[in-house]
């Protein structure tokens, strides 16, 4: 458990800093001493709906010269990828996670009682104490690019179990690039990455069934040379034993894809 800690890590470039920025929000695993305890500790010790092992996945980026920011804390805390007013993302009647959840994506209580789930002033200090300071710390990553190299492109790193009934009955493609239905990044952008994912058969889809959470909209903005993009990818890609156990041979497939990508992200910009 972690008390008095900034809720993200900054991984500064190793190589020439680029006009990029890596985002992973969902990696955190750990929960402040002030909360621990009114969690089922069997489900803390591993918390599920972690976008698990995605530092070493995308551990290649600052020898590209990208900046990456991750989060410290888990979802279970706050969701940094949720709109800070718990407003759906969605409208096409599947579950959305809330910004403080109560439950799994299975529907397994996470508190130990009801009396310990966040009410509207517990949401409120949440909001105050670990989702602003991350987005205030993109927003500061962003603008610091921005002043030095005039356009800067930001990807927000997901993964997820291949089937979460919750969410969706069939089971998720491979891969999802999400830009909020094309508006969050510049088209060449957005051909670039789908061209360079696709280039290995693997299964990639454009919005479907995830077009991007709250940061990616809240972030690009390409009429003013921020651009935005999400990847979402199914967690068997790289991890094995029911997707709980690191599996290095995949991985290092889908880094060499996702490096190549960001090879050609970069040349764009």
């Amino acid at each position: 458990m972690i008390t008095n800690s900034l809720p993200y890590k900054i991984v500064l470039p190793k190589a020439k800093k680029r006009p990029m920025i890596l985002s992973i929000p969902h990696c955190g695993t750990a929960f402040p001493s002030e909360l621990s305890e009114h969690y089922i500790q069997d489900q803390i010790y591993k918390p599920d709906d972690t976008d698990w092992f995605l530092e070493m996945i995308y551990d290649f980026a600052s020898e590209l010269g990208i900046t990456t920011i991750h989060a410290i804390y888990s979802r279970w805390v706050i969701d940094l990828n949720r709109t800070p007013e718990n407003t759906s993302l969605y409208n096409d009647g599947r579950i959305i996670t809330a910004l403080c959840p109560t439950t799994d994506f299975f529907d397994r209580p996470i508190y130990k009682q009801e009396e310990f789930e966040p009410t509207n002033k517990e949401i409120n200090r949440r909001l105050d104490q670990y989702f602003w300071p991350y987005h205030n710390k993109i927003d500061e990553l962003i603008n610091n690019l921005k002043a030095e190299f005039s356009t800067v492109l930001f990807w927000d790193a997901h993964s997820i179990r291949r089937k979460v009934d919750k969410i969706r009955k069939d089971p998720f493609p491979d891969l999802i690039l999400g830009d909020n239905d094309n508006k969050t990044a510049h088209i060449s952008f957005i051909e670039t990455a789908l061209n360079a994912l696709s280039n290995t058969g693997l299964e990639v889809k454009h919005n479907q069934p995830f077009k991007g959470g709250h940061i990616t909209p809240s972030k690009g903005d390409p009429d003013n040379n921020v651009h935005a993009l999400q990847l979402e990818m199914a967690k068997d890609l790289y991890m094995s034993d029911n997707e709980t156990v690191y599996d290095k041979k995949k991985a290092e497939n889908l880094k060499q894809l996702l490096e190549s990508t960001f090879h050609k992200l970069i040349k764009l910009l």
